[in-house]
């Protein structure tokens, strides 16, 4: 009996690194997005700072534009002034050219705050210019590494059910079909678990103390008086009890 409680137990590791392995790539899709998205956000929030930079850019372009245009209007009332033929032309002239004076040093004070503002932005993208250099080929390797780690699991997957499948049918006819129904009814696909500090840890049930004997033993197959799942214990343990 020992013999076949040894193939339950390697069947139930098999089963239990396979269902690890089909969860893993019946969601790869969705990991793989999940690096996409992390290396995407990054990306963003540089395209963020770069976009405060560019609209700060033409923000002082559009200044610089309208202080050179307020300075051809502003020669063009000086000339006006200079060439007044009564009060009424240079009072006129004199206000205009004061409204085109503090247009220009309103625009200048704009561009000082933008630039200074400019240098902050500049020194964000200076910050993370390592970060930034580096994304694309972070992002590449980081793919790459997922994409060879899928491969690994796919190829691990077959190895494992191909084992599996060359387990199970070694065992006798009444043990594979106790092993299904226990392992198709446990929503974790447990059917056979380890005795651990004197219980289930299926379950987490305490063991009867005639009961811990007999799965120590191992002459028979034992199962949990709680969940019904075959039980085993190490063999250290269950050596050092004996």
């Amino acid at each position: 009996m020992k013999a076949e409680l040894h193939k339950l137990i390697e069947l139930q590791k098999t089963d239990t690194n396979l269902r690890r392995l089909k969860q893993a790539l019946e969601t790869a899709d969705e990991r793989r997005a999940g690096i996409e998205q992390e290396f995407e956000q990054h990306a963003f929030s540089i395209r963020e700072i770069q976009g405060r930079r560019d609209d700060l850019n033409s923000t002082r372009a559009d200044l610089e534009r309208q202080i050179a245009e307020n300075k051809t209007y502003l020669e063009r009332a000086e000339r006006n002034l200079k060439h007044a033929q009564n009060q009424k032309e240079y009072e006129t002239a004199m206000r205009e050219m004061d409204a085109l004076q503090k247009q220009i040093t309103a625009f200048e004070t704009q561009i000082v705050e933008s630039m200074e503002q400019s240098e902050g932005v500049d020194k964000e993208l200076d910050d993370r210019s390592e970060e930034i250099s580096s994304l694309d080929s972070k992002r590449e390797m980081a793919l790459a590494a997922f994409d060879q780690n899928l491969a690994g699991e796919k190829a691990e997957f077959e190895t494992e059910s191909a084992r599996r499948a060359q387990a199970f049918a070694t065992l006798p006819d009444r043990l594979a079909a106790v092993y299904n129904r226990l392992a198709q009814r446990s929503r974790d696909g447990i059917a056979v678990a380890e005795v651990v500090n004197g219980a289930c840890s299926a379950c987490h049930m305490s063991l009867r103390p005639q009961v811990m004997l007999e799965v120590k033993k191992g002459a028979e197959i034992i199962t949990c008086e709680s969940c019904t799942r075959i039980l085993y214990v190490q063999n250290k343990e269950a050596e050092a009890s004996a």
